[in-house]
């Protein structure tokens, strides 16, 4: 008789690098595919059957946002809006000034958008944070000078999961001058955390659909009515010449269902998160050896928990888990394949000893407290029997 072959759950904790599609959005993706397939660009009635998508889109996001549906415009991601925003708006505006500023902790996608930049002879303020993520307001605020441009800030930190106080470095900026750029990237934070690009004085905002339940290959750039920025990619003269391309009409479609969804749940979603990441780190903390990272209480987002793990090596805790079927990471998907420290870690100034010793665990909509509780109880019995080896 052949023994049964007993399935593992899948426990998916690595949310912040991608989500599960909804099954509303794979419905309109698979229709606009499948039915409404036209270029959206074409005169005729299929085409402009298509381009409807993409309008209706655009008035969805800008009524999300509280900004003019012309100010809207779509990409292939965060990391292309992010490249856009940072290298076009710099490239527009250097007759005023050659400086530019971000911090420490940002996204490789920004981080080396402004790399670029410094090999263009921008001159490049890096800010500091505390132990806890926190960007320094006290040092963007001595660091603008008359030459400064664009600043440039993350809204939630992917790794930590801190919240920046985006609010008032749009003040510090705004009042120093009117004529620097304020760049967002919003990756982590859009439909999890409210952020309004009006409110908080923001010039360019970056957005993308597949971590909030949308499509791959899909996000948007907001720029304000009025900023000078260059085109990246140029060729068809599509969205008003500034994004060229034939538009991605099924993935605009989803990460539109998808915002709309997000947004209508966006409380209930944060309270209920909130309680089970409150329940998670309570867990964890009584666990020996663990280190959490980042800021616990309100001013850390409800969906990211970083803990470090004392004596065991974060890649092999990594894949000791994905043997019990649960999915978690290292920390930012789009860096976890190179062989360096994560910057974040160490702008906050975590024990070197425990830099490739950390693991990010990121939730959403569908975690349940049951995977929680049996992720927990792996993770005693992995380290457990981890840390007996490390000390042979």
């Amino acid at each position: 008789m052949n023994k049964p072959i007993i399935e593992k759950p899948e426990i998916y904790l690595d949310n912040a690098a991608t989500t599960k599609a909804l099954e509303e959005v794979v419905k309109i993706v698979s229709r606009v595919m499948l039915v409404d397939y036209a270029n959206p660009s074409s005169l005729h009635r299929k085409g402009m059957e298509s381009e409807y998508y993409v309008k209706e889109a655009r008035a969805v996001f800008a009524k999300l946002l509280k900004v003019l549906d012309k100010e809207i415009f779509f990409t292939s991601g965060g990391t292309e809006s992010d490249n856009w925003a940072i290298i076009g708006a710099a490239l527009a505006n250097q007759r005023r000034g050659m400086h530019i500023i971000t911090s420490k902790i940002e996204h490789p996608a920004v981080l080396e958008a402004f790399e670029v930049l410094a090999q263009k002879g921008f001159q490049v303020t890096y800010l500091d944070c505390d132990k806890q993520g926190l960007i320094s307001m006290s040092q963007l605020r001595e660091s603008l000078t008359d030459d400064t441009i664009l600043v440039s800030m993350m809204a939630v930190n992917n790794e930590v999961g801190t919240i920046q106080p985006i609010l008032e470095a749009g003040k510090i900026i705004k009042s120093y001058s009117k004529e620097i750029l304020f760049h967002v990237d919003a990756v982590q934070g859009f439909a999890k955390v409210p952020i309004y690009p009006k409110q908080c004085e923001i010039d360019l905002l970056s957005v993308s659909a597949h971590k909030i339940h949308g499509p791959k290959g899909v996000g948007l750039l907001y720029i304000r009515d009025r900023v000078k920025i260059h085109p990246l990619i140029v060729g068809g003269g599509q969205q008003r010449g500034y994004r060229s391309g034939t538009d991605n009409v099924s993935g605009i479609a989803g990460f539109m269902v998808a915002a709309k969804i997000a947004y209508e749940s966006m409380q209930d979603n944060s309270k209920r998160i909130q309680e089970m990441k409150q329940y998670f780190v309570s867990e964890l903390s009584k666990i020996e050896g663990v280190t959490l990272n980042g800021k616990l209480d309100e001013q850390g987002i409800a969906y990211i928990v970083s803990a470090s793990f004392a004596g065991v090596k974060s890649e092999v805790l990594l894949h000791a888990l994905e043997d019990q079927g649960i999915y978690v990471s290292s920390g930012s998907a789009c860096a976890s394949n190179k062989p360096s420290l994560s910057g974040t870690l160490r702008a906050m100034g975590v024990d070197k000893n425990l830099l490739d010793s950390t693991i990010r665990f990121s939730f959403s909509k569908f975690t349940t407290t049951q995977e929680l509780d049996i992720t927990i109880c792996q993770l005693q019995s992995i380290l457990s029997i981890l840390r007996k080896y490390s000390k042979k």
